[in-house]
């Protein structure tokens, strides 16, 4: 499995693991005593999520930047 599609899939699996954190926070909530790494759990895949999600937006970008030849060479 090359890099960019070992990045999609772990994108994908975080998606998954911050939603599962999402509904333990709230169902946590609804007993009304919250512990605090309740909540900070949620952040890590979310930061995950970031870089992962800014890489696969600038790909393209970088991809298309590759393929063009440098202007101002012959």
């Amino acid at each position: 499995m090359n890099w960019n599609k070992w990045i999609r899939q772990a994108h994908r699996w975080l998606s998954i693991a911050f939603t599962l954190f999402v509904i333990a926070n709230f169902a946590v909530m609804g007993r009304g005593d919250i512990a605090l790494w309740v909540g900070f759990a949620t952040l890590v895949p979310l930061a995950l999520l970031l870089v992962s999600g800014l890489y696969m937006f600038a790909l393209p970008y970088l991809s298309r930047r590759r393929a063009q030849p440098a202007s101002g060479q012959p």
